[in-house]
């Protein structure tokens, strides 16, 4: 499966003041073409993206094109107490 990121993820990703926070994430969502089969990955409900990937304190969403078998990575967030 093919993973997309969009302008705005990696716009996201470069911001990230961690190298290594920003080392697993990439790791993280590389393994992702092997989804679904993938440890981390929640489906959402009631939410603008199909799926989140958790990566210690940040969270990838994307979403699946099944029709493509393309995986777009939306947002890379850090996770709060306002997250969700």
């Amino acid at each position: 499966m093919e993973v997309i990121w969009t302008p705005r993820a990696v716009k996201q990703l470069t911001k990230l003041r961690e190298r290594q926070a920003r080392r697993r994430i990439v790791l993280a969502v590389g393994a992702l073409s092997g989804f679904p089969d993938v440890p981390g990955v929640k489906t959402l409900k009631n939410h603008q993206y199909g799926y989140r990937l958790r990566v210690g304190n940040y969270r990838v969403l994307f979403d699946v094109l099944a029709h493509a078998r393309i995986i777009s990575i939306e947002e890379v967030k850090k996770r709060d107490e306002r997250t969700y």
